[in-house]
């Protein structure tokens, strides 16, 4: 069989890779065309939003159940399914006639995305054993990095010279390449038993999240005190405590909270949602710096974003061959986290006279902090997770990483706002950039807390995903 003849590490990793770039730049790429699709559809830009949003929550009610399903119909023909969907939905989108077919169609394409990441992870760590998670990390990093930060340049670019329905036609050969690829050379994985389907769990927690996805997306946008937003985020988190009760009684629960308990794969979820509040939060507020602040066209601020994804490239790979072989993650989490949200806080003293070459050094360094997190979350978190459980561990780090991304944006959203980001000057109005650096100052506030999360993390619980030197090894064995 072909699948014999390549490593299964190089086949989920790249069919993985491919699934993971999708979904992230897929949440960022389309924001730039906004206003380009109001002026084709006669709408104003708000009105829009609904494409962002739709998208958010549909791979947020999705991810519950993508754990169950792989596990039960098996990784690879979920994975590739999901990505053949997220292509054909891609592909719909972008021959789109109007404003309600595409937020239809970008519901479709959100539940694909929802599907394939937490499937994809759960396949990789059960082919990559613990003591080589964090090398593998350092390559899965990298789409991690590059596609928030290259949606906004594609989409900036493909506005300016093309046409906005590129944002969507870019994914059909990346996905098309990719379960080409997956049918010739990735094996089936499947459990035994996967265990009865949780109606009740999917129900509370698709319905939860999704609400609560909903209330944070458009906060920022209708306003926090509108009595819709209200009753929807109240309405999400309730569904969510309900859930909670509900998992918890349950002998085969959709999404194994009980995983949470487990010290270390419960601080390393903890670390990793508060470190993704401030860290994307910042991302989408940089990008409204740049353009809004400091006059730049979506493109150039697009490129100006870039450097960071540079930095958390560059960082992985100290990270995973050097930094965490050598000191385990509790100190790598503290260290990376810090430096982070220094950099956080340096963009508060960029100003519209400051050379380009400042914000892009901060942007660059901010990157190679938040590679810690990356890697050494990834790597240790699933150091005890048993194979059978990784499928229902790996969904539940996807649903945080998820919610922290809304949480980051819409407090960093709301926190802008709050500080008024235009102030009357002159008869009109002109960019107040304290506004930002209140937004910049709550993202490094979190990024401290983050840190401090870490340093309950034990060394010793991730022994399993940390190689020891060579020296250390012999003094072991004496």
């Amino acid at each position: 069989m072909l699948s014999q003849r390549v490593s299964q590490k190089v086949a989920v990793g790249a069919v993985y890779v491919a699934a993971l770039f999708m979904t992230i730049m897929d949440s960022t790429i389309v924001n730039v065309t906004l206003p380009a699709m109001g002026h084709e559809f006669g709408v104003a830009s708000a009105a829009v939003n609904g494409v962002v949003i739709y998208y958010l929550v549909a791979l947020a009610a999705a991810i519950p159940v993508s754990g169950w399903l792989g596990d039960r119909f098996g990784g690879r023909r979920v994975l590739l399914g999901a990505i053949l969907l997220f292509v054909v939905a891609s592909a719909l989108c972008g021959a789109a006639q109007s404003l309600s077919q595409l937020e239809l169609l970008r519901v479709l394409q959100g539940v694909a995305g929802g599907l394939m990441t937490p499937v994809g992870m759960a396949m990789l760590w059960r082919v990559f054993p613990p003591a080589e998670r964090a090398r593998a990390a350092a390559i899965l990093v990298i789409p991690t990095a590059i596609a928030p930060a290259l949606g906004p340049v594609l989409g900036g670019y493909f506005v300016t010279y093309m046409s906005w329905r590129w944002v969507f036609y870019v994914n059909v050969p990346i996905g098309l390449v990719a379960v080409v690829f997956g049918l010739l050379f990735l094996a089936e994985q499947r459990l035994d038993d996967a265990g009865a389907f949780d109606l009740a769990g999917f129900v509370l927690a698709g319905s939860g999240l999704g609400l609560l996805m909903f209330g944070l997306s458009k906060g920022p946008i209708d306003g926090w005190t509108d009595p819709a937003i209200v009753a929807t985020c109240l309405a999400g988190a309730v569904l969510l405590v309900v859930l909670v009760a509900v998992e918890l009684r349950r002998a085969e629960p959709l999404l194994k909270l009980r995983l949470l308990a487990a010290r270390l794969f419960g601080l390393c979820n903890a670390v990793m949602i508060l470190g993704v509040i401030g860290f994307l939060g910042t991302i989408f507020v940089v990008s409204l710096f740049y353009q809004d602040g400091l006059g730049l066209n979506a493109l150039q601020a697009g490129l100006s974003i870039f450097p960071e994804a540079l930095g958390v490239m560059a960082g992985s790979q100290l990270v995973a061959k050097v930094l965490y072989p050598r000191f385990g993650p509790r100190r790598i989490l503290f260290g990376g986290l810090m430096l982070a949200a220094a950099m956080m806080l340096a963009l508060t003293s960029v100003g519209a006279q400051t050379s380009l070459w400042v914000p892009r050094s901060i942007l660059f360094c901010m990157g190679f902090g938040m590679s810690a997190l990356f890697i050494a979350v990834q790597t240790a978190a699933f150091a005890n997770t048993s194979h059978d459980d990784m499928g229902a561990a790996s969904t539940l780090l996807n649903t945080q990483q998820q919610l922290g991304g809304a949480i980051g944006v819409a407090i960093l959203t709301t926190v802008f706002v709050a500080a008024g980001p235009v102030t009357p000057a002159g008869g009109g109005p002109v960019p107040d950039l304290s506004a930002y650096r209140v937004a910049f100052v709550t993202a490094a506030a979190f990024a401290v807390l983050a840190a401090c999360v870490a340093l309950f993390i034990h060394d010793s619980d991730a022994a399993s995903t940390i190689t020891p030197s060579p020296d250390r090894a012999r003094e072991a064995g004496r």
